[in-house]
């Protein structure tokens, strides 16, 4: 398949579609400017055929323009219609327009007529068409008796609607009591007269509701025709209803339903007219009846159906045409035709016209002296009558004008005056209607106006044209000339096109066409010009189009549009799908550049299109999606070669769907057995339509055919024709037998029951058969019916048997069975395990040893050991509590087994029981076992309060898991600079009775961070961290800002900033240098606090923290040398340390907001830094 790839370019279209626009404005009249003097024009009327609502106000449109403003009046039926006089009737200010009172009591009815308005100032009259004022009607239905309809089957039937006459006619629609539309088809159908056809009737049209509405929509009302009852005899039901009264052979009824050839309902006779108007709709129609139901065809003798204008409706019963003309006219002929005959109708039409314009009269603009002409050309069929009125008046009898001459559709004017000024009026009409136009001959003089307003920009795209507008109006008619640039010559030449309107065409603009063209119009009475600026963009084009698409269904696929545009336009793109919009699915994703369609389906299979939009131009590539699916189902299967084991199957492949098929699944179903089950039988490759089947006897085959290719598999085919096989002896036994007893004192043997098929024949049984096992035993047999189990009592307890099961049918046995063997029940286990002993590993491990109960106590099959243990209490706390015991299974015949996840310091109690089949056996004696101590869990919490300046209160909870007998807190601390370094780590024991303690003699305004653990005989448990801060001293923050705002200390700390800057200079250059700072003997003289050592005496690990932060920090360990914070050093941000605001505390004592102080750094960098607390500061801290 090659690809299909359409671009279109569309920017020439649409300066093409310009320039129309452009040449029609060139052949119309200029409207004269409304500052100056001229006759009246109508600018809105009503239609002439004027139907209005007769329960609201009727409103009759008249407006015109006109200098001096016109003034209005109205004729009714030809006389004239005085406003004033009818107090239901008024005119709009400043308008012609009437306005009927009908809602305050005025009637519709008595308003009917013929109204004609006219428009009048001092230079003319203009008057309307004549319009017909009619109200709409929307009468009931006539009250009429309806006999219900019996009709034999298959006989035709019309059910007549009739509904009233109303304006404008109805709409009729046939529905039943629920209002619902009544369903229609080739067989029942509305006609365009709105009564209902049946070609012919069958038993489910009977009912008792058929009922036509008319709806007028008009007056938005509904009216409803009394029910239609219809009964349809069948030919059984007919002939006990007639036999009575009829002999056997005039009982037509005893025949089946008689098929007959075709008969036209509507319309009759062969041939019939229709006469049509220019423009209309022609509606031709054909209904027939006869069974079966005909097909109806429609053809033009001597000619075609006109395409494009061309439908059928109503189940081409309705020929449509739409548009009419001349060359419509001739004879049409429907076909009616079913497998019986045909029957034939012509009709004949003719297209008549009612008037039309070849050219309609047009404004006249005079100047004093100037000549002129008026022409009114008019067809249609017949041909139409002119005739010509002046200012609402025919010219015969209006007043002469000697500049005036009227030659049939023309009136010549010579040396016209001012005097000339007047509306003139063109009637062309017919039998089948009239045209009336209004043309004014308005005589000025006037210097010339450009109306195109100044510097106008115009934008074109390049290799297109460019029409600059230059719309002017001057009496007498001004010349126009175009230049370019400010000082340019006149524009001449081919590559220039001048139209009368002042447009000038530049056919073919390019870059170098962009600047400045002026428009200048003169006359006798004076001169004037005008600018534009035009603009040459850049075409926009598709430089990377969609391509074609082969894409399996479910599948993603992408389609690309890249375009490249003039910088200065803004492109908009929008795809589309068969050249409508994309589905309203949100599987379409559209990109900048592409489409993708997600989780693709058959149905987007088609064309896609990208249209890049600008303001000037457009552009559009196309590329084809196919989507590949799985194979229709195969057909026409058919078997051959029937044998008692084989039959042969062939069948015709279905379409591959764009995928070829690799091979066909063969399915069958086994009506006799399995009625509705489908098998899996075999499979052939995809180039194969026959195969050879073998087959099981007393089996009734059907058999079905998949396709399969690389989406998928097809639906199955259409079942092939049953072919039943002859019986025979089974040919095997049955499956997957066992013997497992339910209870202590029996054997239940089951199997696997035969399928269907495997029965080979009728009546279906089992021979069972069993003996105990190396015991000299005569097998016991028993014969059950096609079942699946068979239960043998009084039996030994769990003892072995020997058991087979043989298939049988009405014609014998299957083949000897195979033997398998099974036990009787089992019964719970006798005795306990002995000797449980309990070795402790570690506080959180323990194992488990007993010895194996003997073979013949356990009475089953051995399954394992289950140990139950629990705890009986914390030796730490000495409290009981709920006892929660555990299970742990050992498998098979074990005899030891681990004990995980034990708490430490505790008392545990376990037993242990063997389990078999059945259940478990009794438990051993409670043996019980201690766990050592283990280190201790984190404080529960820690709270720091009361900050002063120089102390901190710390509260502390004891651990939730103490996990032994707590021997004391550990305390580490270490103050932390505005740098974020750390000082020097104190640490302090405090006993394990204590829950609180005050710090003392800690510097002011400091922050402290905390690290707290717990501590048992065996070690230090996790610890829990926490900061905080001392007061800052008020007074020193007080001195602090007022020398800060000294103007000495201000110069100072300038000429301090300037020091540090030479040195930093000064340090690169060495560093640059090859200058080395001692940063590792600095780190190194810092050593880690202690860390917390793996316990090995009891083959455990101590339990340290997850959080880095729970770790003392080493002095300097937050700001390595490169001066960076790393995340992996602290939890804390630099964020968390601000400066120039007072710390501030919760009234616990917590801290809330920013720490405060100024920035220091070591007396090794050059500044002071804050003193830490030393450790003998610390000790004399404790009271």
């Amino acid at each position: 398949m090659q690809p299909k790839i359409m671009m279109k370019k569309k920017s020439i279209s649409a300066s093409k579609a310009s320039l129309v626009l452009f040449l029609c404005q060139m052949i119309s009249a200029l409207d004269v400017p409304l500052d100056l003097s001229q006759p009246p024009t109508i600018t809105q009327q009503s239609p002439k055929d004027y139907i209005v609502d007769p329960r609201e106000n009727i409103v009759i449109q008249c407006e015109a323009k006109g200098k001096p403003p016109p003034s209005f009046s109205w004729t009714r039926n030809g006389t004239h219609f005085d406003i004033d006089k009818d107090t239901q009737v008024t005119m709009k200010p400043n308008s012609g327009t009437l306005v009927i009172n009908i809602m305050n009591g005025g009637k519709a009815e008595a308003y009917e007529g013929v109204y004609q308005c006219t428009a009048r100032n001092e230079r003319g009259a203009a008057i309307s068409n004549n319009i017909v004022i009619r109200p709409s009607r929307s009468p009931l239905w006539t009250k009429e008796k309806l006999e219900p309809n019996q009709v034999r089957e298959g006989d035709s039937l019309v059910l007549h609607c009739r509904p009233p006459v109303g304006l404008p006619p109805p709409i009729i629609f046939w529905m039943d009591n629920a209002f619902q539309r009544l369903p229609q088809s080739e067989r029942v159908s509305q006609g365009l007269n709105g009564d209902l056809y049946f070609s012919n009737v069958q038993p489910e049209d009977t009912r008792e509701d058929y009922i036509c509405y008319a709806r007028f929509n008009h007056t938005q009302t509904i009216q409803q025709k009394q029910p239609i009852s219809v009964k349809v005899f069948s030919m059984d039901s007919l002939n006990d209803t007639i036999a009575a009264n009829l002999s056997e052979t005039d009982i037509y009824g005893a025949k089946p339903v008689m098929e007959r050839q075709p008969v036209l309902l509507t319309p009759t006779g062969s041939t019939s007219t229709k006469v049509e108007l220019r423009g209309n709709v022609l509606l031709l129609e054909c209904i027939a009846a006869g069974l079966p139901t005909p097909v109806i065809r429609w053809i033009k003798e001597g000619g075609e159906l006109p395409a494009n204008r061309t439908f059928f409706e109503n189940f081409k019963k309705t020929l449509k045409i739409i548009d009419v003309s001349e060359a419509d006219s001739g004879n049409y002929k429907c076909i009616a035709r079913n497998i019986l005959g045909s029957a034939h109708h012509v009709i004949s039409v003719t297209v008549k016209a009612a008037p039309y314009w070849i050219t309609a009269p047009r404004n006249l603009v005079l100047s004093p002296g100037e000549d002129g002409t008026l022409i009114c050309r008019a067809n249609g069929n017949p041909k139409p009558n002119i005739s010509w009125l002046a200012n609402g008046v025919p010219i015969a009898i209006a007043p002469e004008d000697p500049s005036r001459k009227v030659d049939g559709d023309t009136i010549i004017f010579s040396h016209v005056q001012e005097r000339s000024s007047a509306v003139y009026q063109c009637n062309a009409s017919n039998e089948y209607g009239y045209l009336l136009a209004n043309a004014f001959v308005n005589v000025l003089a006037e210097p010339p106006r450009i109306l195109t307003p100044p510097n106008k920009l115009y934008q074109v795209i390049a290799d297109s044209p460019a029409l600059l507008d230059c719309a002017y109006f001057g009496s007498p008619k001004p010349e126009i000339e175009w230049f370019k640039g400010v000082k340019g010559s006149i524009l001449r030449g081919n590559e220039y096109i001048f139209h009368d309107n002042g447009t000038l065409e530049i056919p073919v603009a390019q870059k170098d066409s962009t600047g400045t063209y002026t428009c200048v119009a003169r006359n006798e009475l004076g001169k004037i010009q005008n600018e534009v600026q035009l603009e040459v963009k850049d075409p926009t084009m598709i430089i990377k189009q969609p391509e074609y698409k082969v894409i399996q269904r479910y599948g993603q696929v992408s389609f690309e549009c890249i375009i490249k545009h003039d910088s200065t336009l803004l492109p908009t793109v929008i795809w589309l799908k068969d050249n409508d919009e994309l589905p309203d699915d949100e599987r379409f994703l559209v990109g900048k550049d592409n489409l993708t369609i997600m989780n693709v389906t058959d149905k987007d299979d088609g064309t896609y299109t990208c249209i890049v939009n600008t303001t000037l131009d457009s552009v559009s590539a196309s590329a084809v999606l196919t989507v590949v699916a799985r194979p229709n189902p195969p057909f026409d299967l058919e078997l051959t070669g029937q044998l008692e084991r084989s039959v042969e199957l062939s069948w015709i492949p279905g379409d591959e769907n764009n995928s070829p098929i690799t091979n066909f699944v063969i399915e069958y179903e086994d009506g006799l057995h399995e009625p509705g089950v489908w098998h899996y039988q075999t499979e052939v490759p995809g180039t194969q339509t026959t195969v050879q089947l073998k087959l099981s006897p007393y089996v009734s085959y059907s058999f079905r055919v998949i396709a399969v290719n690389e989406i998928g598999r097809s639906q199955p085919s259409e079942p092939s024709e049953q072919y039943l096989t002859k019986s025979a002896n089974p040919d095997e036994n049955p499956s997957n037998v066992q013997g497992i007893g339910s209870e202590p004192d029996n054997l239940v043997i089951t199997w696997e029951s035969l399928k269907g098929f495997q029965s080979n024949g009728p009546g279906l049984q089992y021979k069972v058969s069993w003996r105990q096992k190396d015991v000299d035993d005569e097998w016991t047999s028993v014969i059950v019916a096609n079942v699946s189990k068979y239960i043998v009592s009084g039996t030994p307890t769990f003892v072995p048997y020997e058991i087979k099961v043989q298939a049988l049918n009405d014609l014998g046995y299957a083949p000897e069975p195979s033997e398998v063997i099974g036990h009787s029940g089992e019964d719970l286990p006798m005795v306990a395990p002995g000797n449980v002993q309990v070795h402790v590993i570690n506080s959180t491990l323990a194992k488990v040893h007993w010895d194996p109960v003997p073979l013949k106590t356990v009475r089953g099959h051995l399954q394992g050991y289950k140990v139950y243990y629990w705890k009986v209490q914390s030796l730490s706390r000495r409290s009981r509590r709920h006892v929660e015991k555990k299970i742990l299974t050992f498998r098979g015949n074990k005899t030891f087994g681990m004990l995980p996840g034990l708490e430490p310091y505790s008392s545990y109690k376990l037993n242990v029981r063997v389990v078999n089949g059945k259940g478990e056996g009794p438990a051993s004696p409670d043996k019980v076992f201690k766990t050592p101590e283990g280190v201790p869990s984190s404080p529960s919490f820690l709270k720091i309060t009361n900050p002063t300046l120089d102390s901190l209160t710390l509260e502390w909870g004891s651990p939730t898991r103490p996990n032994g007998v707590l021997t004391s807190y550990i305390l580490k601390f270490q103050p932390i600079n505005n740098t974020h370094e750390l000082g020097p780590l104190v640490e302090i024991r405090i006993p394990a009775n204590e829950s609180s303690l005050i710090l003392k003699n800690l510097n002011y305004s400091t922050r402290y961070k905390f690290y707290f653990n717990a501590q048992t005989s065996v070690g230090s448990g996790s610890q829990i961290t926490e900061e905080a801060v001392t007061v800052m001293d008020e007074a020193m923050a007080s001195r602090q800002v007022d020398i800060a705002t000294q103007g000495w200390f201000i110069g100072l700390m300038c000429a301090v900033a300037l020091l540090i800057l030479i040195l930093l200079i000064v340090c690169f250059i060495r560093r640059n240098k090859g200058g080395k700072y001692p940063v590792k003997e600095k780190e190194d003289a810092h050593a880690d606090p202690e860390i917390q050592p793996m316990k090995e005496d009891d083959g455990t690990f101590g339990e340290y923290s997850d959080a880095e932060d729970h770790k003392p920090l080493k002095k300097g360990s937050r700001t390595p040398s490169d001066r960076t914070v790393k995340k992996e050093d602290s939890d804390d941000s630099l964020v968390d340390y601000g400066e120039g605001v007072n710390g501030q505390f919760n009234e616990d004592g917590s801290f809330i907001g920013q720490y405060s102080g100024k920035k220091e750094k070591e007396p090794a960098e050059g500044n002071e830094s804050s003193e830490a607390p030393s450790p003998v500061n610390a000790m004399n801290s404790f009271v």
